[in-house]
C-alpha cells in the first residue's frame, strides 16, 4: 500500500513539473523581453552629494577624577550629527563635519582622606572636523560589505562641570528636611557636620542625591580663576562600516579625544590648593553606532528605457558601429571599430578636455590645461596665435583657393561631367559648371525659405561641387 501511495505521489510530481515547464518558458521570455525594453548601465561620471549620519553611543572620561570601573560599553549617554563628503577621486578619503553632545562625569572616594572625596559632572558639546581614510586600496574585492576605516580631526569643545556638595537630611527635632553641605568622614558616611570628636554625637547621616547643583568653578577656586569653560581637542576614530546597500551604511565606531585642557574636571596640577592632580590633559572616549544615508547623490546605475513595449521596433536593436550601443540610443552612431564607448554610445574622454581617447594623443592631460585638436597640452601663447584671424580669407578672395584643375576642366569640355537635372537651373550662366557663388547663393535662398531644394538637396550639390 505504501509503495502504490509512492507511485501515485511520484506521478502527480512528474505531472506537474511537466505542468510548470511552459509556464517557464513564459516567464524566462518576459525575462528577456523586459532585457530588451530596459537596461542598467553604470553613470559616466555619478554626482556624488554629502552624506547625512546620525548615531548614538556612550561617553567615558579619563583626567585626574574618574570612575573606579571602566568599560568601553557603560559610560554616559551621547549622540553624535554627521555631513561626509569623499574630497578625492579615489573615494578612499572622506571629509566628516560632525557634532557631539553628551555627558561626562567622575566620581572619586577615599576613606583615608576626607578632603580626597570628590565628584563632578559636565554636558559636553563638540563641534568639528576629521578625515577619515579607509583601505579599499588594499583589497582587490571592492563590492564587499566591510569596510575597516581610521580618522583624525580637530574640534572645539565646551564644558560647564558641576559638583554634587549639597544634600538634605532629616532634623527628629524639626520634622522636617534640611539642606546642607556634604561632609565625607573616614569610617565611609557623609554627614551633615565636620568630621571631629565633639560632632561625632550629635551628628545625622546623609546620603547622596547626585543632583550635582553647584557650579565647580564658582565654589573652589584653588588659584585658577575664572577660566573659560571651552577648550580645542583632537580626536582620533577607528572602526568599521557596514554598507547596507548602495545609498545605506552603518559604522561602528570608537573616537578617542585628546584636549588640550586639563580643567574639564577642575583639578589640575597647577592648582595651587584644593585636590592637586597629576600632570597630563583630560580626555575622553565615545563608542558608537551611527546610520549614514546617501540622499543626494546620482545613481550609480542608469536604468536606460529602451522603448516603450507598445511601440516595439526590431529596427531599434540594430548596433551599425559595433560599439555594444544600440542605433536608437547611440548619441554618437559613428564610433570607430574597437574604440571603448561610454553609457551613451560615444568614444569616451577619459581627461575631460574635450578629445576623445582614440583621438588624444595626450589622454592624461592635467585639468584646466589648453590642448590643441590632438589633446596636446598648449600655452597661452600658443592658444592667441590660434585664434589670430589676421591671416583668414575674407569672403572675396575665397575664389582664389578653390582653383579648377585642369583635368576637370577637360573633363567638363568632353561632357563627362554632366549637371543633375534638379541643379541644372542653378547654372545661370551655363556654362556647365556650378560655381561657388553660384551654390552659395542657393544655399542664401534655402536658408530664407525660396529654394525649392530640401536639405537632402543641398548636402548632394556640395558633394557634386567638390566632384565637378
Amino acid at each position: 500500500m505504501q509503495e502504490k501511495n509512492f507511485v501515485i505521489a511520484a506521478g502527480r510530481i512528474f505531472m506537474l513539473a511537466i505542468a510548470l515547464v511552459p509556464v517557464c518558458e513564459v516567464a524566462a521570455q518576459q525575462d528577456e523581453f523586459q532585457r530588451l525594453l530596459n537596461e542598467e548601465v553604470d553613470a559616466v561620471n555619478p554626482v556624488y552629494k554629502p552624506v547625512v549620519g546620525i548615531g548614538t553611543g556612550v561617553l567615558n572620561y579619563f583626567g585626574d577624577i574618574r570612575n573606579n570601573n571602566y568599560q568601553p560599553t557603560l559610560g554616559t549617554p551621547g549622540f553624535r550629527i554627521d555631513l561626509s563628503s569623499t574630497i578625492d577621486n579615489k573615494r578612499t578619503v572622506r571629509a566628516d563635519f560632525f557634532f557631539m553632545g553628551g555627558t561626562v562625569s567622575g566620581n572619586q572616594r577615599s576613606y583615608s582622606d576626607p578632603m580626597e572625596n570628590f565628584n563632578f559632572r559636565t554636558s559636553l558639546y563638540n563641534f568639528g572636523v576629521d578625515l577619515n581614510y579607509d583601505f579599499d586600496h588594499l583589497f582587490r574585492n571592492r563590492e564587499r560589505r566591510l569596510h575597516p576605516f581610521i580618522s583624525i580631526g580637530f574640534s572645539t569643545l565646551s564644558f560647564h562641570s558641576t559638583t554634587d556638595s549639597i544634600g538634605t537630611y532629616y532634623d527628629p527635632e524639626t520634622g522636617s528636611k534640611v539642606s546642607a553641605r556634604y561632609h565625607y568622614w573616614t569610617d565611609g558616611t557623609i554627614r551633615n557636620l565636620p568630621q571631629t570628636a565633639y560632632n561625632e554625637e550629635i551628628s545625622l547621616i546623609m546620603h547622596r542625591d547626585f543632583k550635582y547643583e553647584t557650579s565647580l568653578r564658582d565654589i573652589y577656586d584653588w588659584g585658577r580663576g575664572k577660566y573659560a569653560e571651552f577648550a580645542f581637542a583632537v580626536p582620533v576614530d577607528i572602526g568599521v562600516e557596514l554598507q547596507l546597500s548602495d545609498r545605506t551604511m552603518l559604522r561602528l565606531g570608537n573616537s578617542f579625544s585628546y584636549v588640550l585642557s586639563d580643567l574639564i574636571d577642575h583639578v589640575s596640577s597647577k592648582n595651587v590648593s584644593g585636590i592637586i592632580g597629576k600632570k597630563g590633559n583630560d580626555m575622553f572616549s565615545y563608542t558608537y553606532v551611527s546610520f549614514h544615508v546617501d540622499l543626494f547623490s546620482s545613481a550609480k546605475a542608469l536604468k536606460i528605457e529602451k522603448l516603450l513595449a507598445t511601440d516595439f521596433d526590431p529596427m531599434l536593436f540594430g548596433d551599425e558601429d559595433f560599439d555594444g550601443w544600440m542605433d536608437g540610443w547611440d548619441q554618437c552612431p559613428g564610433t570607430p571599430q574597437g574604440v571603448v564607448a561610454d553609457s551613451t554610445g560615444c568614444p569616451v574622454d577619459t581627461d575631460g578636455d574635450g578629445i576623445v581617447d582614440y583621438l588624444d594623443r595626450e589622454p592624461l592631460s592635467r585639468a584646466g590645461m589648453y590642448v590643441n585638436d590632438q589633446g596636446v597640452a598648449i600655452t597661452e601663447d600658443q592658444l592667441a596665435s590660434l585664434l589670430d584671424r589676421s591671416l583668414a580669407v575674407g569672403r572675396n578672395e575665397i575664389e582664389q583657393y578653390i582653383r579648377r584643375p585642369e583635368a576637370v576642366l577637360s573633363r567638363q569640355a568632353s561632357g563627362k561631367v554632366q549637371i543633375p537635372d534638379r541643379f541644372r537651373a542653378l547654372d545661370t550662366d551655363r556654362d556647365n559648371y556650378i560655381s561657388f557663388d553660384e551654390m552659395l547663393r542657393e544655399i542664401d535662398r534655402y536658408f530664407d525659405a525660396t529654394s525649392s531644394l530640401t536639405a537632402t538637396d543641398i548636402y548632394e550639390l556640395n558633394s557634386f561641387f567638390f566632384t565637378q
